[in-house]
């Protein structure tokens, strides 16, 4: 698989200062997909509401909230959301971001379609 970066997806105040890109949008097996900045697909959860992460505990261990920096300032498509653990996650249109665990190099896209609640995010 040839992996491609496409363009910058978001860019917002974090902990890297301003307008610091934090997502990026790559060409995988499922098309165009973000990715945060190294390259790993983020992935959206079917159960989610909007604005509002439904996976906690051990669903969180196989899929890794998307965090956001406390300084963190979204703007755009890209917003932060407060966990039920006090951490913070970024969310694109409304929809919690979330990395796979099973995903073991830039551009896997090896969670999309799991149980299928689990999708790619795409820009």
């Amino acid at each position: 698989m040839t992996l491609a970066v496409i363009t910058a997806a978001g860019c917002a105040t974090d902990a890297y200062g301003n307008n610091h890109q934090f997502t990026q949008e790559v060409s995988t097996s499922q098309g165009t997909v973000l990715a945060n900045r190294d390259g790993m697909t983020l992935y959206t959860f079917i159960n989610d509401a909007p604005e509002v992460s439904n996976c906690n505990g051990g669903c969180a261990d196989n899929w890794p909230p998307f965090t956001a920096a406390a300084t963190a300032s979204a703007e755009d498509d890209f917003d932060i959301i407060d966990r039920n653990d006090g951490s913070q996650q970024w969310t694109y249109k409304g929809r919690p971001l979330y990395t796979w665990v099973g995903d073991r190099k830039e551009g896997d896209t090896n969670g999309h379609g799991v149980g299928n609640v689990w999708f790619v995010a795409q820009p």
